[in-house]
């Protein structure tokens, strides 16, 4: 069983789920609610762990506190394929097994849409990403993470000596964030290179018209079915030469092996827990600019309250774009006088941010 380490932040519940009928297997992390009632995402995933999930639970409470949301973190993981048949119902059974445990809001992640979050609303009550229909903002059609990343990558370019328009941009993990990523970071004239998704992946350094990329995507289910383009493995993608990288895929995918390969002069953490704390170490003493995660890719929980709080498409782009602009310059600048690395830097505003909270708080 795996051992949690409790610190002075959290966490606050770790339930694990079983439902042997279904069979439904999940784990819960609350990690902090001083700021408010948590907000994460459910993941989907056979290989979904106890510690995967206490990792992203914590990376929910930073990302959260530094955003300014009146809310915790938390984070859940189904062990389920994606594609299983079965889906809907193990939502469901998901979401009543939770339905009491009011401090927690469930939203989307990896493996899992809007649809999923209906089911929950539908069975709990609470949960946020909801379709549009029913008065939610759709993180992933909306393209939330995406446009964050965007501004964040507006604001971090001229700290790794260069403009975005013109920027090599090379994506791990051509998903829903990968996407959106791609659209807005080329709609403030930057240059795709190069996606990948778990199908392969696709480099051309004299570019990727992206509208025609995404009819691949969406025609034959991966970049690496494209008709132009030098077709290489997922992980080579990490080491071609670009600008900008954003990985977007699954954690850890820049590690102590691969990190001395990295040839980007800006990383944007588009997915949650991307890089290792050692990567992130060697990254910068290579002079390789990496903006945290819970800095870059706050859009899609930053949004996810805006809906909670009632409040439109528009206030909700508005809300992305101050927010991460400002804290993506304000990390950097901390990052840069403090000679720390960014992550140092964000995660001691966060604490301090959430140790304010606990103050008032009797737990």
């Amino acid at each position: 069983m795996y051992e949690i380490n409790f610190d002075e932040t959290g966490p606050a519940k770790v339930l694990q789920l079983y439902s042997p009928k279904t069979p439904l297997k999940a784990v819960v992390v609350v990690d902090n609610t001083a700021l408010g009632p948590a907000v994460g995402g459910v993941r989907v995933s056979p290989a979904v762990s106890v510690a995967e999930v206490l990792r992203l639970a914590r990376t929910m409470t930073l990302k959260n506190a530094v955003a300014g949301l009146p809310h915790g973190g938390a984070k859940a993981g189904i062990v389920a394929d994606p594609k299983c048949p079965d889906m809907e119902r193990i939502f469901r059974i998901f979401a009543r097994m939770i339905r009491d445990l009011r401090e927690y809001i469930p939203g989307p992640d990896m493996g899992c849409d809007e649809t999923a979050m209906a089911w929950i609303q539908d069975e709990t009550g609470r949960a946020v990403g909801l379709p549009e229909e029913i008065g939610g903002l759709p993180l992933d059609k909306l393209g939330a993470t995406g446009f964050g990343l965007a501004e964040c990558a507006e604001v971090a370019a001229p700290f790794a000596g260069m403009e975005l328009n013109g920027s090599r941009v090379a994506i791990h993990g051509f998903g829903s964030v990968g996407k959106a990523a791609a659209r807005f970071l080329t709609e403030k004239g930057a240059v795709l290179i190069a996606a990948a998704d778990t199908g392969g992946a696709l480099y051309d350094p004299g570019g990727i018209e992206l509208e025609a990329l995404l009819r691949t995507k969406a025609e034959k289910g991966s970049v690496a079915k494209h008709s132009k383009g030098r077709r290489m493995l997922p992980e080579e993608l990490l080491s071609v030469e670009c600008d900008i990288l954003v990985p977007a895929a699954t954690p850890d995918v820049i590690h102590e092996g691969n990190a001395a390969t990295v040839r980007a002069r800006l990383i944007l953490q588009g997915a949650n827990i991307p890089a290792t704390c050692a990567a992130e170490e060697i990254l910068a003493q290579r002079g390789i600019l990496s903006v945290p995660d819970f800095i870059a890719n706050a859009g899609g929980v930053i949004m996810a309250a805006m809906e909670y709080a009632r409040k439109i498409e528009q206030e909700a782009f508005a809300a992305i774009a101050a927010r991460i602009r400002e804290n993506t310059r304000l990390i950097i600048e901390k990052a840069l006088s403090e000679k720390a690395l960014p992550r140092a830097a964000a995660v001691g505003l966060a604490r301090a941010r959430v140790s304010a909270a606990m103050h008032y708080r009797e737990y």
